[in-house]
């Protein structure tokens, strides 16, 4: 598979993650997303925490591999690294709760990132 595709792939996945929390809380990672990045030019003080900023920039570092012309595997380890703070944790959270929505909207990202670095390996 061509490196910029698996990027893509790992955007893509990034976003669909679904969080649930007490109260009957539930959002899926891209409409957190839009929110963030809302508040970013609102209220930038209000989303400063690591577990907000370190997957946002993640993205951002990914979404630059896709323009070039080949992607950076330093750039796109630094992604994976940085989104699978917030998705692991989700992850690792769905396990611990046995919430299968979590669980389930993570594993395609897990997979791809699996998949990403295997790729990225073979690359010299």
């Amino acid at each position: 598979m061509k490196s910029t595709n698996l990027n893509l792939l790992l955007i893509i996945t990034s976003l669909l993650g679904y969080l649930e929390w007490g109260g009957g809380n539930h959002i899926f990672l891209f409409t957190g997303e839009i929110e963030i990045i809302q508040k970013l030019f609102t209220n930038p003080t209000s989303i400063i925490h690591p577990f907000t900023l370190i997957p946002l920039m993640g993205q951002i570092l990914l979404l630059i591999t896709l323009f070039q012309k080949t992607p950076s595997k330093i750039l796109t380890y630094i992604s994976i690294a940085g989104l699978s703070l917030l998705l692991g944790f989700m992850f690792i959270i769905g396990l611990m709760s046995m919430n299968f929505k979590i669980i389930i909207s993570t594993i395609p990202f897990i997979v791809v990132s699996i998949l990403a670095i295997r790729h990225y390996r073979k690359i010299k």
